[in-house]
């Protein structure tokens, strides 16, 4: 097994120094300032920002219903687009506007009754927490959390423990907001699959960045944005919902998109996954997301993905030969995510003073994956995210800034 593995890996061209810099020459902001926060929203290509204001452009002069006709091809190709990232079937994706509208759709489409149980873990975001907790009031359900061990990895006899007869749902995030570290989604859906209960996985911080197959991880329902690693444009995002699990979820929302009149008194629903789209949308960036797509399809996530884990892997080791830096990251798998502290120095003004270097950062908030942060007493970490347009001089940048900005404030103290 091994051997195969080896080989299959000998396969994938590695992106050359030369395809890099292609790459960042297609992306203007590259030459703006150092962008480490890809996991709040990466810069698009310039194709992608070309699109969109194309298509406004064309809808200002011609239009709006008639450019949505001249696109109309375009527009129902980002299905397949989608379908052939994902591994999914074109009748399985539906494209929303955001991921909480993608994830909130099929979590509310679920029906709970007293008594039904979520499992899900201590590095759920929070948005998709606060939907359990109004579960947990309005209907009566319990709500299961599994830790990460002291090593930060998830806890696979844990999950088999806390399944009981009346587990409706298992809801995971495959990357959290605030961590570098990445949940094992397809070990956990081998699990759900046996046991036969729901699987809901939110894939906003992993989908773009590493190659994600919806049928290895058995997942019934999926949730991305567009603006993370996609590279898409903000306002942008899609849901897909295994074919089979379809008519199990009550819609929440309905228009003349979502089903088809029959008589004046009955309608037909769609018969894909489309149902949950209704008829407006931003068609420009509708097309920069399905650009977005194909942009990062004609590249390769097989190639991508290890660039970033070889660039988050340096940042790491130098964050961490810095004195008085803390690298918060734990677990056997790691993404292009790093998060860490300043002794002395709060996130914000970690961020502000970079930001000041033409630097971006972000600051991973304790709100956003509470249960985890509290846990480990954080109040707030820096995170910086790397993407594979990112170089290793960018962050040898960083370091040198974050130490000087240490430094500066050392002697002001």
């Amino acid at each position: 097994m091994i051997k195969i593995i080896q080989l299959l890996a000998m396969e994938i061209t590695p992106l050359s120094p030369q395809e890099i810099l292609q790459l960042r020459a297609e992306t203007k902001g590259t030459t703006e300032r150092i962008h480490f926060n890809n996991a709040g929203s990466s810069l698009p290509p310039d194709v992608v920002v070309e699109t969109v204001i194309s298509y406004l452009q064309e809808e200002a002069t011609h239009g709006g219903y008639e450019t949505e006709d001249k696109y109309a091809k375009e527009m129902e190709h980002t299905y397949d687009l989608i379908a052939k990232l994902i591994n999914a079937n074109r009748d399985e994706v539906a494209v929303m506007e955001n991921a909480s509208m993608a994830w909130g759709l099929a979590f509310n489409g679920i029906v709970f009754n007293a008594g039904d149980e979520i499992i899900t873990s201590e590095m759920e975001y929070l948005s998709n927490l606060m939907g359990f907790i109004n579960v947990q009031k309005t209907r009566g359900v319990k709500l299961m959390v599994i830790p990460t061990d002291e090593q930060g990895n998830f806890s696979m006899q844990a999950l088999e423990n806390a399944i009981s007869p009346r587990t409706k749902l298992i809801a995971i995030t495959h990357i959290a907001s605030t961590a570098g570290t990445i949940i094992p989604v397809v070990e956990i859906g081998k699990i759900a699959r046996k046991h036969q209960i729901l699987y809901l996985v939110d894939a906003c911080q992993s989908v773009g960045q590493l190659p994600v197959d919806v049928k290895e991880i058995g997942c019934d329902m999926l949730a991305v944005t567009g603006r993370k690693y996609l590279r898409a444009p903000r306002g942008t995002g899609f849901l897909y919902v295994r074919k089979e699990v379809q008519d199990k979820l009550k819609l929440i929302l309905m228009d003349g998109f979502t089903a088809e009149w029959v008589t004046e008194d009955d309608y037909e629903i769609r018969n894909d996954c489309r149902r949950f789209e209704l008829t407006e949308k931003n068609r420009a960036v509708f097309l920069g997301l399905s650009k977005a797509v194909e942009y990062i399809l004609n590249i390769g996530v097989q190639r991508t993905w290890p660039r970033i884990q070889q660039l988050a892997t340096s940042m790491r080791g130098q964050l961490e030969g810095i004195e008085g830096v803390t690298v918060h990251d734990k677990g056997d798998q790691q993404c292009g995510i790093i998060t860490f502290s300043v002794r002395g120095m709060d996130s914000a003004t970690v961020k502000s003073k970079m930001a000041e270097n033409r630097i971006n950062v972000s600051i991973g908030k304790a709100k956003s994956t509470l249960i985890y942060m509290n846990r480990y007493q954080l109040s707030s970490v820096v995170r910086a995210s790397v993407h594979y347009y990112n170089t290793e001089e960018e962050i040898d940048a960083m370091c040198r800034v974050l130490i000087n900005i240490m430094m500066t404030l050392a002697c002001i103290a």
